[in-house]
């Protein structure tokens, strides 16, 4: 398959070696990534399918939007159209964070991220990144948990070091949240679309009433519920879209 740039005008003399196309192999400074609601959601789903499904990736444009809308693992849900996913890909190829990829035997476009590569990500780090920017802000069990269907975590620790090294890049990739009253754990959040606001607590979460921490643990007792109920979903999804791309096979 042929990889175009991210200016197909350009001749190939003039296309940028590796080592100019990925600033961290040179050492210079890497690029402040901007992206808004929908490119982040779309580099997600892209990073997301790139570990989960790699037979059927890179994605067609219509297996994109799909993944954009899954109702699993995504909060929130939300309905793009085609003409919003094709102009979010092309504001990522502007920053070097999408390729193009033709092949001799496909017919139609497909789209891959170069979003780990440019920034240089450990597989741990990059699936932390993807949960961030498919869920939002979460804390460290939530993350170990949700991201363990794209990086296995043996304890709290590994998700820990590995939100460190996020945090401690240049430019830093992940921020920790001020803990919300009522919560037991701070949340983190990337930072790909610059300094996340930190929510504004109500007046009655700001009560360390016994009612408000019950309420709040059985809250999270259901989150995890919710999550393994989700990790299900999206095996289904990935199954059915697997069975659907081995049928038109045969059409």
């Amino acid at each position: 398959m042929t990889e175009l740039p991210t200016r197909p005008d350009k001749s190939a003399a003039d296309s940028p070696s590796d080592s100019e196309a990925h600033p961290q192999a040179t050492g210079r400074a890497l690029p402040e990534p901007q992206v808004d609601r929908v490119e982040e959601r779309v580099l997600g789903s892209l990073i997301e399918k790139a570990i989960t499904t790699p037979d059927y990736y890179p994605l067609t444009l219509n297996s994109l939007i799909a993944a954009c809308r899954q109702k699993s693992n995504r909060d929130p849900v939300v309905d793009v159209d085609e003409q919003t996913v094709a102009a979010a890909l092309e504001r990522l190829q502007e920053q070097g964070l999408t390729r193009v990829v033709i092949g001799v035997d496909q017919r139609v476009p497909k789209y891959r991220q170069l979003f780990a590569e440019v920034y240089g990500l450990q597989p741990a780090e990059t699936a932390l990144m993807c949960e961030l920017m498919l869920r939002g802000p979460q804390t460290f069990g939530e993350l170990r948990s949700r991201a363990s269907r794209m990086h296995p975590f043996e304890d709290l620790q590994q998700v820990e070091a590995a939100i460190q090294d996020l945090s401690h890049r240049s430019p830093e990739l992940v921020t920790q949240l001020e803990r919300q009253p009522g919560r037991k754990e701070s949340r983190v959040a990337h930072r790909l679309a610059g300094e996340p606001a930190s929510p504004t607590p109500s007046a009655a979460a700001t009560k360390s009433e016994p009612a408000v921490v019950a309420a709040r643990a059985e809250s999270e007792r259901l989150e995890r519920l919710e999550t393994l109920v989700e990790q299900q979903q999206s095996q289904i999804e990935d199954l059915q879209q697997q069975l659907e791309a081995f049928r038109k096979q045969f059409e």
